[in-house]
Order: C-alpha cells, then sequence, then structure tokens
C-alpha cells in the first residue's frame, strides 16, 4: 500500500485535532461536572435528564406555593384568634351589664368598651395580606370585605365581598383552600330563635319571653317551616280544665299542653307566658324567621342599647340574650374554621415534606445520570494529555519525512 507524504501529514494533524477536541471536552466535564455536556453525549442519559429537570422545576413551585398557603393560613388563624379573644372580653362586659346591679353610667362605659371591641373586630375582619388584598372579601379582594354603615336601618355591618375562595395547587394531584369567604366565616351566623305575639283575646297579656332557650331553640328546628309560613302561626288556648294548649293553626296539631293558673306565668315548649286570661281566651303567635348576623353586629346592637338610658329592664334583658347567643354561635363558628385552617396547615406540611423527600430523590436521579465521575474523567483527562503530547512531539520527525531523503 501506497503512502504519500500528504497522507502521513493529513492523519497526524487529525489525530492531533482528535486528541485535542478530547482533552478540551474533558476538561468542559471537570469543570463544569456534568458528564452530559449536549444531547448528543449521551441522547437517552440527555432525555431523561430534561424530564426529572422539569419534574424538579415543578416541586420547587409546589413548595414556593406550600410557602405561601402556609403563611397565609398562619394569618388567618392569627386573625381569629384575636377576635376569639375579644369576643372573649365582649361577652364578659355583656353579662355584667346584664346583672341588674349596674346604674346608667356604668352601663354606657360598658357599651363605650363593647363599641372599641366592635370596631377592632370591624378592622381584624377586614384584614388585608401582604399583596394589599382583603383575605376575607372572596374573588373581590380589591375592596374592604365588610362596610360600616352606623346610619342604616337595617344591620350596620354587612359582608359586601362575594362567595369565592380560591386553591392553591401543592403538588400535581393535591390543591388545598387558602382563603375562606367572609360571609361564611363572620356573617353566616344564626341569631337568637325568637317569637312575636300577633294577637291576643286575654285580659292582660303581661310579658311573653323565651324563658329556656335550649328547649325552644328544640322546638323552634323541629317545627320552623321555611316554606309555608302558616305552618309557623301558633295559637295558646286556655282550657276549662285548667291547662294551656299549644296549637298549630297552620296544620291544626296540638303540640302541648301544660297546667295553669291565671295570673301565673307559664312555660310551654320554652316559651314563658304572663296572663290573666279566662276559659277560651288565646293568644296567638308565630316563629320570627331566622336571622343571620356577624358578631361585631351583635355587638353593635348591644352597645347601641347600653349607650341608651331609656331602654327598660326588660327590652335590656332580652336584647342581652340576643346578644349573648349570637356571640356564642360566632364563637362555634369561628372554632370550626380555626379547626379547618388546621387540617389544612397538617396537609400543607405533609405534602411539603412528600415533596421534598421527591425532590430529593429526583435530584439524586439527575446526578447519577449527568453529573461527572472525577475520579474516571481526571484518569481519562492525563490519559488524553499524554497521547496529545507524545503525537505533538512525533509530528515534526513524521511531517520531516521524504522519499527526497534516500535519493
Amino acid at each position: 500500500m501506497r503512502i504519500s507524504t500528504s497522507q502521513v501529514y493529513d492523519q497526524s494533524i487529525r489525530s492531533i485535532m482528535e486528541n485535542q477536541e478530547g482533552l478540551v471536552k474533558t476538561q468542559e466535564q471537570l469543570a463544569t461536572g456534568k458528564r452530559i455536556i449536549t444531547p448528543a453525549d449521551d441522547p437517552v442519559g440527555a432525555a431523561k435528564v430534561l424530564r426529572l429537570t422539569e419534574e424538579l422545576d415543578g416541586l420547587t413551585q409546589f413548595q414556593r406555593n406550600n410557602d405561601l398557603v402556609t403563611g397565609s393560613l398562619e394569618q388567618q388563624e392569627a386573625v381569629l384568634t384575636n377576635i376569639t379573644n375579644s369576643i372573649n372580653r365582649a361577652r364578659t362586659l355583656v353579662v355584667q351589664a346584664g346583672s341588674g346591679i349596674l346604674d346608667d353610667p356604668d352601663k354606657r362605659a360598658i357599651g363605650a368598651e363593647l363599641e372599641q371591641i366592635k370596631l377592632e373586630i370591624f378592622d381584624l375582619m377586614n384584614t388585608q395580606d401582604a399583596d394589599g388584598n382583603y383575605m376575607y372579601a372572596g374573588y373581590q379582594s380589591a375592596n374592604q370585605a365588610f362596610t360600616y354603615n352606623p346610619a342604616s336601618s337595617g344591620n350596620a355591618i354587612t359582608f359586601s365581598g362575594d362567595a369565592g375562595v380560591s386553591f392553591i395547587q401543592l403538588s400535581s394531584s393535591s390543591k388545598i383552600q387558602s382563603t375562606s369567604n367572609g360571609y361564611e366565616v363572620f356573617e353566616n351566623v344564626l341569631s337568637r330563635f325568637d317569637f312575636s305575639v300577633t294577637g291576643s283575646t286575654v285580659a292582660d297579656l303581661q310579658n311573653t319571653v323565651v324563658k329556656e332557650q335550649g328547649t325552644f331553640d328544640t322546638f323552634f328546628n323541629k317545627n320552623y317551616d321555611p316554606v309555608t309560613s302558616a305552618n309557623n302561626d301558633y295559637q295558646v288556648e286556655f282550657l276549662a280544665s285548667g291547662e294551656a294548649q299549644l296549637t298549630n293553626t297552620g296544620t291544626g296539631a296540638v303540640v302541648g299542653t301544660v297546667g295553669y293558673t291565671s295570673g301565673s306565668p307559664f312555660t310551654i315548649k320554652g316559651m314563658q307566658f304572663e296572663a290573666s286570661a279566662a276559659v277560651g281566651d288565646t293568644i296567638n303567635f308565630s316563629l320570627d324567621a331566622p336571622e343571620k348576623k356577624s358578631m361585631a353586629q351583635s355587638l353593635h346592637e348591644i352597645q347601641t342599647i347600653l349607650m341608651d338610658s331609656t331602654i327598660d329592664d326588660s327590652a335590656l334583658q332580652e336584647a342581652i340574650a340576643d346578644s349573648l347567643v349570637g356571640l356564642d354561635n360566632g364563637l362555634e363558628k369561628i372554632s370550626l374554621e380555626r379547626a379547618s385552617i388546621g387540617s389544612r396547615l397538617n396537609i400543607a406540611e405533609s405534602t411539603y415534606e412528600s415533596n421534598l423527600d421527591m425532590e430529593i430523590a429526583a435530584k439524586a436521579s439527575r446526578s447519577s445520570i449527568q453529573d461527572v465521575d472525577y475520579a474516571e474523567a481526571s484518569t481519562e483527562f492525563a490519559k488524553q494529555e499524554t497521547a496529545l503530547n507524545a503525537a505533538l512531539a512525533t509530528f515534526p520527525q513524521v511531517s520531516n519525512l521524504s522519499l527526497f531523503n534516500f535519493i
């Protein structure tokens, strides 16, 4: 086989260039710490690295979401804790106002403190997050969740947001509620169940009041008809047997009977009546439609009454009973919301730990595919360097060879 001088020269140059290319590539691997510099280095491995990198990017975003939702839920928990503490203080003051031993200046002083508590709770219900959004306003987070209008003929404190709630994705298959609707948490609170006298034939009806709230609540929950209003009408009839009989005038059903002495109070289904009645006399009443209002509204109402020295003791006691039921029902609502927040925080923490484990595993897998083996690469570098030096050293000798040297 004939080998020309130019072939020897070209082959030597090509060998040197290949050695240099290999040396540069190995040096880049050592410098970057990565075995796969381009997809051509390992197409299958490069595809796996790309998939694992996308998975890690997703996990990183999920962890950011987790941090955001945890911060939001912890802020909500702090708000509800402060409201609970304020309501407990307000409840103590309301009970104190109904003790019967306070004069008007003392009642007004309690009313003034209740007003400050009311405003504090109002501000807490309008809490903003770090971005300036109202946390309990639903999707209308740019505006206050609750508004206060002291001159309103209805409720002075009302919800002005919407029913929207937000969710945040914590993993590919898990998302949790990050905000709560202000209406459900604060305003969807039942007021005290009550009834109203609509007519009477007795000579002297002195007093009608809910005396046993628990018994009356059971009766109310069992019998109130939100569809047919006539079924909420009742009549107490005084019988010759010395009994008072309670009948639903809408259905005709006899609900109960109780012994009665004219002029003495009697209680039936938790309602107390005091009347001077003859046989055949009647008292008609209706169950009041259930009302819902926030604890701040309940405080507004009792605070207004305490500041009014013209209110008699009977009206004051009714207002206090209304207020206490509203506050207690509101505290129960907040307790349920706090339990929900605690549950969501536990889910967030558990998901965070799970994502962290998956992140560690994905990084380890990517590292095993992508990262360079420094010992192996260093050995390869030394070998390539030796080969290059040898090629460079022998090239001048080979390039100087010519047939003319032998003529």
